[in-house]
């Protein structure tokens, strides 16, 4: 009986550990740790935050370590749901530190989710920061969208997307979940309206494979041929070829007379509301924020907001955000007037693609 009941003990452990480590997955957890820390030695900082810049943070939280002591716990998903995971956790706040892209930052201060950081932001023009002081541009970033190489991208139209030629070929992620799907419903309202914007998704949705939460999964399914053409944003696309070696290649469709428009996507950085590590999180941010950390975004493929690092040169020889939209009109929305009307925007995008 007592063997019985050791082997029943035993599956049970094995049975935990395989739902812990599930869980773990699920929650794409990196770094070090699990998703939030019962440290209470000031040792450990959470952060949530958008995926695209997870090998620049790899660097970065490994050079805050050696100077401070104190390890990061990185937990990445789509920009929507960062904020809704910290909302989810308001009464047992895990996160620290946030970064996700507009409007959800925008989202996230509106529905009191962060609080002022006290950090120094001066170096920042007002234009990439809250006046409430609850966020501030951590990386400059663009929309953009990505083609196999089979794909003559350069050359492709918004209208050529709508082709036949396209059907179950192109994918893109989801508006009113992932940050760079809900620029492309903003650029499409920027350029034909919102009745427009949502007519031409609607035709689009006969090429579109289906919903996707996050944008940078989709990545591989475009480098492997699986899908021709997805939405994507600069950084992170230029850093995967880069680092990966992916031979997709990134385009921004032009409309029947040529022209070329992106949304200004930077990647944002607020305090949590009832951050349990505040003032390690406070550390880290002024950590990231400082000259010597953003300089490396060019490394990164990403664009400093610092006035102080303003026209800092991408690594020689390789493409770099400036070089990309220099001929490309860049939008910057009001994302407050865009928060203010996202949830209609959203439902009548859901009832025009029927998704």
């Amino acid at each position: 009986m007592r063997n019985k009941n050791n082997r029943l003990a035993r599956t049970i452990a094995r049975t935990a550990l395989i739902l812990t480590s599930a869980t773990a997955v699920a929650f794409s957890l990196t770094a070090c740790g699990g998703t939030g820390s019962d440290s209470s030695d000031g040792k450990t900082v959470t952060v949530y935050s958008a995926d695209g810049v997870g090998d620049w943070y790899k660097t970065q939280f490994a050079k805050f370590k050696d100077q401070t002591g104190i390890s990061v716990n990185l937990v990445e998903a789509g920009s929507g749901e960062v904020v809704n995971r910290v909302e989810k956790e308001q009464s047992n706040p895990q996160a620290d530190v946030i970064v996700t892209l507009p409007p959800f930052m925008q989202k996230a201060a509106k529905s009191n989710l962060l609080q002022p950081s006290g950090v120094d932001l001066s170096a920042f023009p007002a234009s990439e920061k809250d006046a409430a002081g609850n966020w501030v541009s951590l990386a400059g970033n663009y929309l953009c969208f990505i083609a196999n190489p089979s794909v003559e991208a350069a050359k492709v139209t918004w209208d050529d997307l709508l082709k036949g030629d396209y059907k179950g070929k192109i994918q893109y992620s989801t508006p009113g979940q992932a940050g760079d799907g809900t620029a492309v419903l903003i650029l499409l309202q920027q350029l034909y309206g919102k009745q427009g914007a949502l007519d031409y998704l609607a035709k689009l949705q006969a090429n579109n494979v289906g919903p996707s939460s996050s944008t940078g999964k989709l990545q591989a399914k475009v480098d492997k041929g699986e899908i021709l053409v997805a939405n994507g944003d600069v950084q992170m696309n230029l850093a995967t070829i880069k680092e990966k070696g992916s031979k997709f290649n990134v385009f921004f469709p032009a409309t029947t007379d040529g022209k070329q428009t992106t949304v200004a996507l930077p990647y944002l950085m607020g305090l949590a509301k009832g951050a349990p590590h505040s003032d390690a999180a406070k550390k880290l941010m002024t950590y990231l924020l400082s000259a010597d950390a953003q300089k490396t975004l060019t490394d990164a493929m990403a664009v400093s907001a610092r006035t102080d690092l303003a026209g800092a040169a991408a690594p020689a020889g390789t493409l770099s955000p400036a070089s990309l939209v220099r001929n490309v009109d860049v939008v910057h929305p009001d994302w407050n007037a865009v928060l203010d009307s996202l949830d209609t925007d959203v439902a009548a995008y859901q009832k025009a693609t029927g998704s």
